[in-house]
């Protein structure tokens, strides 16, 4: 298990070695908060989360450069990829991942903005275990790296739940939790820029 964080706090992405990690996965993950409820026959139903994950590409001004997310699954320059939409957040596990090929990401991109979204409009007080962790995708076994156990709740239907920083060509993660309101990620735009 990688290192737990709090929010506001982050984490070097440079190995003891000096080496940087190359292919991280970002995983994003929920569960619904709203009690189950009995059936007709007595068999019980969850109530379905749909929240979207997306990651907001700004440059060092914080100008908008890029959005990844359901409607577009692949950053301009290809270095960012969404691996699809979770339509229930049903199971274990993470619901939405985001591959990132750190070395490829293009050099005006400074920060990735990790968001999560409710298009229905649900909010983050029908949500519990909500999670963010960094998998470090670039060695055997793909190891987590760093996980953010989101604490708050709410009646936001966004969250800015975490960001990939450059300095150079080291990488640091950092756990944010900053709530927002929006159905997508062009929604949220102002308050992604503002966790920068």
């Amino acid at each position: 298990m990688g290192l737990s964080l709090q929010k506001g706090q982050s984490l070097s992405l440079t190995k003891q070695n000096g080496d940087s990690l190359t292919n991280v996965r970002l995983g994003l993950g929920w569960d619904s908060a709203v009690p189950a409820k009995k059936g007709f026959f007595g068999g019980t139903k969850t109530v379905e989360i749909d929240l979207d994950a997306s990651a907001i590409l700004f440059d060092g001004d914080g100008k908008h450069l890029d959005t990844v997310f359901f409607n577009q699954l692949t950053s301009k320059d290809g270095a960012i990829r969404h691996t699809g939409d979770n339509l229930t957040g049903a199971g274990d596990g993470d619901d939405e991942t985001l591959m990132v090929n750190l070395p490829d990401v293009s050099p005006a991109v400074q920060h990735i903005v990790f968001v999560i979204t409710s298009y229905s409009q649900q909010t983050f007080n029908m949500v519990q275990n909500a999670f963010c962790r960094v998998i470090d995708d670039s060695v055997a076994g793909s190891p987590e790296v760093a996980r953010y156990d989101l604490t708050e709740s709410g009646p936001n239907t966004a969250m800015i739940m975490s960001k990939l920083s450059r300095n150079g060509h080291a990488w640091s993660f950092q756990a944010v939790g900053t709530p927002a309101n929006g159905r997508t990620a062009v929604d949220v735009l102002g308050v992604a820029a503002s966790a920068l």
